[in-house]
């Protein structure tokens, strides 16, 4: 069995790196429509899997259920204890790793997960984790950019500028196809899958790919890994895809695909 630990911990510092909080509310439409899938009511245990910054989880909590939130950043975990504390929310936070969930088997009413433990590299241990822990009859709910979506593109536009990913880890974007999806989990959920779009709306393709290079972590510890020429030419290549999102009035607006995925524990 592959060894991902070197991975983790550079996803981890990744993750860290940036200010991924100020690049979350680019994907609030996809955090409502997830919540309102979820469904979860006063009282249900709900634990929200890469929980990032809490913006699921606080949606969640505000809905009146026990939630916790799991995250390999331990800064952003940090983030998301500091505005629940702000907002008069009641979240238990805590760091860890989608492919090994540090609670008990059944123990979740309903499990969530916004387009992060698709970045699990091992996928087998992440579905298994899934399923462990939502109870029978328990409902799962995750989303996955898809492969043909602009950010699937922009995956395909940054790869030549990152190291390579170790022998057997599994690709992210691989979430985003449903064949792949019903492999994974079909033997212990009962699956729906549909096909939505995350709007991101900006002032311009610039201001866009500007305020993400700076801000969400991975993008932003590549590029400061990256010596000043091969910099330069990944800006290049950044700028010219956020380019082709760009409207007739200047403005900005990417329309980004994703799965959306509900399932129930068989």
């Amino acid at each position: 069995m592959p060894d991902f630990t070197q991975l983790k911990q550079m996803q981890s510092a990744a993750w860290s790196a940036g200010k991924f909080e100020e690049v979350a509310d680019s994907i609030h439409d996809m955090h409502v429509a997830l919540v309102e899938a979820l469904d979860p009511q006063p009282g249900e245990r709900v634990l929200d899997v890469g929980c990032g910054a809490g913006n699921v989880a606080e949606l969640a909590a505000g809905a009146g259920a026990r939630v916790t939130g799991i995250d390999l950043s331990p800064r952003l975990v940090e983030v998301a204890r500091v505005r629940a504390d702000a907002g008069g929310y009641d979240i238990e936070y805590r760091v860890g790793d989608a492919e090994s969930l540090d609670v008990q088997d059944a123990s979740f009413d309903k499990v969530v997960s916004s387009v992060a433990m698709i970045f699990a590299p091992d996928h087998e241990a992440a579905a298994r984790e899934l399923a462990r822990v939502t109870r029978l009859g328990g409902r799962l709910v995750f989303s996955a950019w898809t492969p043909a979506s602009t950010i699937g593109e922009m995956f395909r536009v940054l790869a030549p500028f990152q190291p390579p990913p170790p022998p057997g880890a599994g690709a992210p974007l691989a979430w985003g196809e449903e064949d792949y999806v019903r492999s994974r989990l079909a033997d212990t959920f009962e699956l729906s899958i549909e096909r939505r779009i995350s709007r991101h709306v900006d002032e311009s393709p610039e201001h866009a790919w500007e305020y993400f290079a700076s801000r969400f972590g991975p993008v932003k510890m590549m590029l400061d890994n990256l010596d000043p020429e091969r910099r330069q030419q990944c800006e290049q290549a950044g700028r010219a895809h956020y380019e082709q999102a760009r409207q007739p009035d200047g403005m900005y607006l990417d329309e980004r695909e994703y799965l959306l995925v509900t399932g129930t524990r068989r």
